[in-house]
């Protein structure tokens, strides 16, 4: 797992500058719409059904206002919306910054 080094809020973006040299730009719209948040994707039980969660959606215009680091593995985000309920795994936003 890769650790970020650097966090900053460029525009509309986070940058992330990665401890093997790597750089990932997440707009702040896609990040709070991948939410990992159970408010956002619901949670699953022992059986695999679905419960809660309204699923992604667009959020234009919300931007980050503030993060934290959570352990050796996360990040909290601020968000102008006041969401701040999902933790990102380090390998969570590694891949939101890969895929389109």
């Amino acid at each position: 797992m890769h650790t970020p080094v650097n966090l900053q809020l460029i525009g509309q973006e986070i940058a992330i500058a990665w401890d093997d040299g790597a750089e990932t730009y997440v707009t702040c719209e896609r990040l709070r719409a991948a939410s990992p948040s159970a408010a956002n994707m619901g949670e699953r039980d022992i059986l695999g059904n679905q419960y809660g969660g309204d699923g992604p959606k667009q959020f234009p215009g919300v931007t980050v206002l503030g993060w934290e680091k959570i352990g050796n593995y996360a990040i909290r985000f601020d968000f102008s919306d006041g969401h701040r309920t999902g933790l990102y795994s380090y390998d969570y936003l590694r891949a939101l910054g890969a895929s389109p």
